[in-house]
């Protein structure tokens, strides 16, 4: 038994010498020094006493470690979204709970955001008093480009209450609810709110807008009137150059509330006159338009913007007025015209409309993908893009190939750098270099070696995650994306549940075995995107456990999808679904990645598809029903869901098994939503594209039995892929909205010296 420590030994034990031996002070300047330029991103120049302070406590940080770790708690990490019994599930995704090693706080820009309160008429001009304060703390994440020595910085903001925030009167009760009310505060950055139509118009989501608009707008200002790096004192005072040095690009209609918020900077607060302060606001910012979908365009109450921003309720109808009294002026006498191109829209409530407000407040308006940007013109703000068609552009979406290939796929990217080398990474057009081995055999065995390991490893880890075991040599065929009813993950089911009953049909006929695997997750107040997730596990039950199926068909749903599977699936794909409604999709990026990565395409005339059977060839990809004109033209006459179902007997099968409670035995009318929406208010027409897409899916099996003409179509595909890279979409951006020249200069390395 070991003998008691005395007092003196206990006391040495917990001394600065005993606990951290500190005899070589050469290191400890090392590790400060390390702490104050890496971990605080400071020199000696810059760097406060605080700074040296912090620098000092990370270096006594650093002897701490190994008990700091022995004493953590373990903790048991859960996935956001899951599958419970074939439902979504969400559960918390507490992302910082370990904090984030990549980010960096900087307390020293914090900045105030305010809310509520009212407008003050005063001689200077209109003032916004009486508000609540809450303070935007901004983290910084360095952003590394490719093998340039270039790190940009990504900025988000985290919501704190002021210190004083509701603590003038400290009783106990007046104590207690100043501290919730400081939650509430806090609130604005603790959760994303969900943007969609089933939480509307609620409080909490609008103040995250503009919470983050409002830190995002100060910040930039700072530093446009700063003069060199990391200073806070105001040099530049004359905005005339605001627009040549920042370029604002509005990401949809979320950050909307940069144009009045700019406004309000520069009329209130810097005294610019409203012209002057327009002409720089319109010259800064330019709106990307994502969704034709009208449900899914922003439309604020008027009222809440009383209530919560009343100077910017103040701008955006000044905004309106002078906008209108333009478009009056050229359609003189057209109020039907003036009600479409309003930014203000009548009713119960009174609405603003957020896209309408961006695209009036910008000097450029684009679309994602080129049939999409050509939609915008011709119907949602078709009204507009008569009046400035200049204004109105294209910039179709891209991926990047170092994450998308390079990281995911090395053994594709090894084997095209070892035909082509290796500038394709940062010039994906070099791709096009392929098309010069779509014959060398040798080439076509290595492509196909190459997908068939990676189907090899997505088996084991489906087997292990999922406990399925899937046919290697099946078709792949795979669905990812977010689970919406434009997107019809539905006709996927219909085909899975046509091709089991074929199967059931004809058990001893010879079928092309074929894994489908849907992926995504449903917006947590969307019922029907939750039944059809519901529906396809449901399915999945019954094809998987039937003996005369066997593993020729496999039907998987891929809970919690994210970015870190998506790099799992998306190499080892056969077949990709891209399968909208034509004319809904914006774009899509993910059908961009599965063509990079040898899959082929199945899908309609939509997004970005369009412009991918244009670069590889319409015979390369498996384009199957009604175009644009074709939806048009059945909107016109109108879409009647039960002539297909009376004329296609194997639709009706399909549709009669759901209804009647085939997959679901124990609850047979569950899916009844899901029938009722086919069947009479379906505004995606599923059943009207349901033949060609089941005829179509025949031409994938007929080119699966014939392994080397599938491969070619693969390599003529990865060669046309070079146009979807996110250098020439950034490129085009650069040059032709923010007006800049993109440059590859390489800035040297810390430990060169700058020419």
């Amino acid at each position: 038994m070991s003998k008691p420590l005395t007092d003196h030994e206990k006391r040495k034990q917990i001394s600065v010498r005993g606990i951290a031996g500190l005899g070589d002070v050469a290191e400890i300047k090392k590790s400060f020094n390390r702490h104050l330029h890496f971990t605080l991103v400071k020199d000696r120049n810059v760097a406060t006493p605080r700074d040296y302070y912090f620098a000092l406590a990370h270096t006594v940080r650093d002897h701490l470690v190994g008990r700091w770790i022995r004493t953590q708690q373990y903790y048991y990490e859960k996935d956001p979204k899951k599958i419970t019994k074939g439902w979504q599930v969400e559960e918390a995704d507490d992302w910082l709970r370990y904090g984030n090693p990549w980010e960096k706080a900087r307390p020293e820009y914090m900045l105030p955001v305010h809310f509520y309160g009212r407008v003050a008429h005063t001689p200077e001009g209109p003032k916004w008093v009486d508000t609540q304060v809450v303070l935007a703390m901004p983290y910084d994440t360095p952003v590394p480009g490719y093998k340039n020595n270039t790190v940009n910085t990504m900025r988000l903001w985290s919501a704190k209450a002021p210190n004083d925030f509701n603590l003038q009167e400290f009783n106990v009760g007046d104590y207690i609810q100043a501290v919730l009310d400081r939650n509430l505060a806090e609130n604005i950055s603790r959760v994303l709110y969900p943007n969609d139509n089933f939480f509307e118009g609620k409080e909490l989501r609008l103040k995250q807008e503009y919470f983050v608009v409002a830190a995002t707008l100060q910040d930039i200002i700072r530093r446009f009137k700063s003069s060199k790096f990391g200073c806070r004192d105001p040099v530049r005072t004359s905005f005339e150059t605001f627009h040549e040095k920042v370029a604002i690009q509005l990401n949809d209609t979320h950050p909307a509330l940069a144009i009045p918020e700019l406004m309000r900077i520069l009329v209130d607060i810097e005294r610019l006159d409203w012209e002057k302060a327009w002409e720089i606001t319109t010259k800064t910012c330019a709106y990307t338009n994502h969704t034709v979908l009208p449900e899914a365009l922003e439309r604020w109450p008027v009222h809440m913007f009383e209530k919560l921003l009343p100077r910017h309720l103040q701008i955006i109808y000044e905004i309106n007025q002078r906008h209108l009294d333009r478009v009056a002026v050229l359609y003189p006498g057209d109020n039907d015209r003036l009600c479409r191109m309003s930014l203000i829209e009548e009713g119960d409530p009174k609405r603003i409309n957020m896209a309408h407000l961006c695209v009036v407040g910008s000097h450029a308006v684009n679309g994602v993908a080129r049939i999409h940007s050509d939609i915008v013109k011709t119907t949602v703000f078709k009204d507009f893009c008569d009046i400035e068609p200049e204004k109105f552009q294209n910039k179709t979406n891209g991926i990047t190939p170092r994450r998308w290939l390079l990281l995911c796929n090395p053994g594709l990217a090894d084997i095209i750098a070892e035909k082509i080398g290796e500038d394709f990474l940062t010039d994906l057009f070099q791709l096009k270099k392929l098309l010069d081995f779509v014959n060398d055999e040798m080439f076509i065995r290595d492509v196909a070696k190459v997908k068939q390991e990676n189907k090899l490893k997505f088996a084991a880890y489906l087997e292990s995650e999922y406990k399925v075991k899937i046919n290697p040599e099946s078709i792949f065929d795979i669905q990812v994306k977010r689970i919406h009813e434009y997107k019809r993950q539905l006709l996927n089911c219909l085909h899975v549940i046509t091709l089991y009953n074929r199967i059931r049909k004809e058990p001893n006929k010879k079928f092309v075995p074929r894994t489908v695997m849907i992926g995504g997750k449903a917006a947590p107040g969307y019922h029907m995107a939750k039944i059809i997730i519901k529906l396809f596990t449901s399915v999945g039950e019954v094809v998987n456990h039937d003996p005369v199926v066997g593993d020729r068909l496999k039907v998987i749903f891929l809970e919690n999808y994210r970015v870190s599977l998506a790099e799992k699936v998306i190499p080892a794909a056969d077949l990709s679904e891209q399968i909208s409604t034509a004319g809904t999709e914006a774009s899509g990026t993910g059908n961009m990645k599965f063509m990079l990565n040898g899959a082929l395409t199945i899908g309609t005339m939509d997004g970005a598809n369009v412009e991918m059977a244009e670069e590889a060839g319409e015979e390369n990809l498996f384009i199957f029903g009604m175009r644009v004109e074709d939806v048009e033209a059945m909107d016109k006459k109108g879409y009647n869901a039960r002539e297909y179902y009376e004329r296609l007997p194997e639709l009706k099968q399909v549709m009669d098994q759901i209804s009647t409670g085939f997959f679901s035995p124990k609850e047979p009318e569950l899916f009844k939503d899901v029938v009722n929406m086919l069947m009479n208010h379906d505004r995606f027409k599923v059943f009207a594209d349901y033949e060609a897409y089941i005829s179509c899916q025949e031409k994938v099996n007929e080119l699966y039995r014939n392994p080397k003409e599938w491969t070619k179509k693969v390599i003529r595909n990865i060669a046309a892929s070079g146009k979807f890279s996110s250098d020439r979409t950034i490129a085009e951006y650069a040059r032709e909205v923010w007006g800049v020249e993109p440059s590859d200069v390489k800035i040297p390395p810390p430990n060169e010296p700058r020419e």
